[in-house]
């Protein structure tokens, strides 16, 4: 079973940007947004409960798919996420670890099957 890499060390220092949670995950009007923000809202989430909630994704789970890019290696995380309504609903989360770099950051979560 495969660990995304850093992902046993604390929380906060996973790239988990409340800017872009609070941006585009958050935000029901972001062109991107395709219904993340509504969903989220409905469990329970602002941002700071979802910063810490994804940064607890990839301990708790275990690595779907990896591929890699002259950008970056990218993975790819499924299944539940705590949140505060208790319903911990199954998400994909998608982390890189940019070219150069040894710390993952979150590019994106999503309802899975989404």
């Amino acid at each position: 079973m495969t660990r995304l890499p850093g992902a046993d060390a604390a929380p906060e220092s996973l790239g988990v940007d409340l800017r872009k949670i609070s941006a585009h995950l958050l935000d029901p009007t972001h062109p991107q947004n395709g219904g993340k923000a509504r969903f989220l809202q409905d469990h329970g989430f602002d941002a700071e409960t979802r910063a810490a909630s994804l940064a607890g994704h990839p301990q708790r789970h275990p690595v779907a798919n990896e591929q890699t890019s002259p950008h970056g290696r990218k993975f790819v995380v499924h299944c539940a996420l705590a949140s505060p309504d208790g319903r911990d609903p199954c998400i994909t989360s998608v982390w890189i670890i940019d070219a150069g770099d040894d710390r993952p950051r979150l590019v994106t979560a999503y309802p899975k099957g989404a």
